[in-house]
């Protein structure tokens, strides 16, 4: 079997070891409900306990302001959707143009509900234009949802200024922070997010398990209703290897945070200034320093991303493409789009994302692969032959 060099960490992480380690025996042995009365049941609340206290910790928060849920997905959803249905008499939503589809697609479906969404427009930089946020603020805004980092450029959004507007009008600020954590600080003890949303799978733990972070005196209606778990707030039978493994994954996340800072950050500055030097024609999307340390997404002009990542695939490289073109559409990333990022560019877009498991050897193949491969595309390229 080939060796797989996965640079793709935004997309979905590998099960940490120690994760793995700590999920096992919940599976055979420590099998319980934690919502039963019985000795056996009550050592796995115990030990989901923990794990709340271990989520808690890494984001600066409460354990009794951590709720558990299946995915980033639902975290999304059931704060849009909770604030909504608590405030039934707002009928305004305020966003970025640039979300993740949980939440991108969730707003859409909502104005054709009838709610009204404002989509706040970013910069050629994709940085958040917070005059034009300021300026769509209306006595009927329910929510303002803006995500703590971009899932495609690793751009950084200023949720602590956004907090303080949000705040000072009477609203509620959502944050989709699912790229975000475990990559750089979060202290919500110190900025004023009410609710954020965070997806295991994104930090070394399993698919399935997420966490909807709700601030006390949020006013919040739950999506799922059911039994009594998470104190009313989402009903449904615990996942509990998951919620451990969640656990696990969030100390080690803490353990790793300084490696985001520096070795981290340092591969992706090495992979971007190769690829660059030794290839024409291709830039970095979003702003060169308000990112994640792991992300690098990167335009080729006059190539098609789709052909550089089945490409990159014969060679064991697992990437991704800024672009929608892999999922049959035509059209580029809505990102790169409300970036401004041109046509002849933003269709050849590559996101390259790394982990504390990348090493400098893999970092080093894939910038020696990339120029070469871009080269051959270009060779065979209309988009090149007529600028010739």
């Amino acid at each position: 079997m080939r060796k797989v060099i996965y640079v793709d960490n935004n997309a979905t992480t590998m099960v940490a070891p120690e994760v793995l380690g700590a999920m096992q025996p919940f599976f055979a042995e420590r099998y319980g409900n934690a919502s039963s009365m019985h000795t056996f049941g009550g050592q796995v609340k115990h030990d989901l306990d923990e794990a709340r206290a271990k989520v808690a910790h890494l984001l600066g928060a409460a354990p009794e302001e951590i709720v558990f849920t299946s995915c980033g997905t639902e975290s999304d959803n059931a704060a849009i959707l909770g604030v909504l249905r608590a405030n039934p008499d707002k009928r305004h939503i305020i966003t970025t143009r640039v979300e993740h589809p949980a939440v991108h697609s969730l707003c859409q479906s909502l104005a054709q509900e009838g709610y009204e969404v404002t989509e706040v427009p970013v910069t050629r930089q994709g940085e958040l234009d917070l005059d034009v946020l300021v300026d769509s603020i209306r006595p009927d805004t329910a929510i303002i949802s803006a995500m703590w980092a971009n899932n495609e450029t690793g751009v950084l959004f200023p949720v602590e200024k956004i907090a303080e507007i949000a705040h000072a009008n009477g609203i509620v600020f959502h944050s989709d922070a699912v790229q975000a954590v475990g990559k750089v600080p979060i202290n919500l003890a110190e900025v004023g997010v009410d609710l954020l949303a965070l997806s295991g799978h994104k930090l070394h733990a399993p698919k399935g398990i997420g966490v909807l972070y709700v601030r006390r005196g949020t006013k919040l209606a739950p999506l799922l209703i059911g039994g009594h778990q998470e104190h009313g707030r989402r009903g449904g039978t615990e996942n509990s290897a998951s919620i451990v493994g969640l656990g696990k994954a969030a100390e080690l996340a803490e353990t790793h945070l300084a490696k985001q800072q520096t070795r981290i950050k340092q591969m992706r500055d090495t992979l971007e200034r190769r690829i660059l030097e030794s290839t024409p024609d291709c830039f970095v999307n979003g702003h060169p320093e308000h990112r994640l340390p792991n992300t690098s997404n990167i335009s080729f002009e006059y190539v098609e991303g789709e052909a550089i990542l089945l490409m990159l695939d014969e060679l064991g490289i697992c990437a991704s493409s800024g672009s929608a073109c892999a999922s049959g559409s035509l059209e580029p990333s809505h990102v790169l789009r409300a970036m401004g990022v041109p046509f002849t560019a933003a269709h050849g877009s590559i996101r390259f994302s790394l982990s504390v498991y990348n090493t400098d050897e893999e970092v080093k193949y894939v910038a020696e692969q990339v120029p070469g491969i871009v080269k051959r595309l270009r060779e065979i390229s209309p988009f090149t032959q007529k600028q010739k």
